[in-house]
């Protein structure tokens, strides 16, 4: 018989909660493009002993004492991020402490832009991220921020349109990249736009990072001052962030990180970042991000043939959006429905947007987690058709016994499928 673990021995109720999601992950089909799958070793050095050690400041100058061998972690950490993205430590420095994407990108604002600074990003409804200036986050509060958007013809980035705004604010940041945007992203243009108005150039490439890293899409390097990204999504390590940046930069933003907006680091968590550094140096991982886009683009091409209005026509990336107000459901509701067969998205935003941010128009689909689980293109075509299925059924004027019905043998087909790749 199985030894039950410490958890389980010590804390039943929790464990049970646990062993329930776990569940829910293995049985279910995980589409959200900013979740993955952890590796075991990923996940081994996040619950290692390093999490009981205090460790405020950077290697070599602590606050506390008893930290040669965590030094040498982070040490090495820095090391494999800067070797994974092909910078020289001679022009580069990365900094691994911050906890999240958010902090992340605050540092960079906290440590490069006065309070009440003009800066730049991409706005939230058509593709951008909280922090890149939205009114009821930090970044919005803080800073006088002016928002870009994407054409109104074809939902694509309008690189005039970032040009002419700059050239009217002259912010002291223009963030480029994305949440929510399925195109290639231009970075040369962006640093461009950025030196003609001298602007500090920042790209936030949290959710691209991976695909950047195996080169499955154009790097920002060395079109950027500061890169800032998380390390989970594409990357498929574990849930916190890093911040690379010219060594001009370098100072400010480590003293924004700490002591300005963090204490002591996670070191647990940075451990698990180098993993995955040296997981995605892998000729494994460049197979398996070429893969992602593969699905991505099949995915959202068998959508398309069901008559579904995907954002900008397709993808070139790991995401996709769904417009559904030509469906008579909103993001929340499609959201609902195909949580209720095992189907895991999220209500999103679409341009031009125009209900509210928690009841949509649209839901945002991407495919790093099942591509994980091994899927390929021929799962993509059984995905899609589950997703039209649920959906049109929801919409649909059947008696509520019948979508019971229906809603259950999806929702075993969702399990048949999932259980099918196993990816624990």
């Amino acid at each position: 018989m199985k030894q039950p673990s410490p958890l389980e021995a010590g804390d039943r109720q929790l464990a049970k909660l646990i062993d329930q999601e776990r569940m829910r992950q293995e049985d279910d089909i995980e589409l959200i493009p900013s979740e993955n799958f952890a590796s075991p070793m990923v996940r081994e050095a996040m619950g290692s002993i390093l999490t009981n050690k205090y460790s405020e400041g950077y290697p070599g100058k602590r606050y506390y004492g008893g930290n040669v061998w965590i030094d040498k972690v982070e040490a090495l950490t820095q090391e494999r991020a800067l070797r994974l993205f092909k910078l020289s430590p001679k022009r580069y420095a990365v900094n691994v402490q911050p906890y999240s994407g958010s902090p992340a990108n605050i540092a960079v604002y906290v440590a490069l832009a006065p309070f009440g600074s003009r800066l730049m990003g991409m706005n939230l409804s058509e593709g951008g991220h909280l922090t890149h200036g939205h009114a009821v986050n930090f970044s919005g509060m803080a800073y006088n921020f002016f928002s870009y958007g994407v054409r109104s013809s074809d939902q694509r980035l309008d690189y005039t349109m970032v040009a002419k705004l700059a050239r009217k604010h002259k912010p002291k940041i223009l963030i480029s990249g994305a949440t929510a945007y399925s195109r290639s992203i231009d970075f040369k243009k962006f640093q461009r736009i950025a030196k003609s108005v001298k602007a500090i150039h920042m790209a936030d490439i949290s959710h691209i990072a991976g695909l950047v890293a195996a080169g499955q899409h154009p790097s920002p390097f060395p079109f950027t001052d500061v890169v800032t990204t998380t390390t989970h999504k594409t990357l498929r390590g574990p849930r916190g962030a890093v911040i690379f940046s010219k060594l001009e930069f370098s100072h400010a933003i480590d003293r924004a990180v700490f002591p300005g907006l963090q204490g002591g680091p996670h070191e647990h968590v940075i451990a698990a970042k180098a993993v995955c550094f040296k997981e995605a140096m892998t000729s494994g991982f460049r197979l398996y991000a070429k893969q992602i886009i593969l699905n991505s683009r099949a995915l959202s091409g068998e959508l398309m043939k069901r008559g579904y209005h995907v954002i900008t026509g397709g993808t070139d990336n790991h995401l996709f959006l769904i417009d559904l107000r030509d469906r008579g459901i909103g993001g929340k509701e499609a959201e609902q429905a195909l949580d209720a067969v095992g189907i895991t998205v999220n209500k999103n935003t679409v341009p031009p947007e125009t209900r509210k941010p928690f009841d949509p128009s649209g839901i945002r689909l991407g495919t790093p987690a099942v591509t994980t689980r091994g899927m390929k293109t021929h799962e993509m075509v059984l995905i899609a058709e589950m997703i039209d299925e649920a959906l049109s059924f929801f919409t649909s004027s059947l008696s509520r016994s019948r979508h019971l019905q229906v809603q259950k043998r999806i929702r075993r087909a969702v399990v048949k499928l999932a259980r099918a790749f196993p990816f624990l």
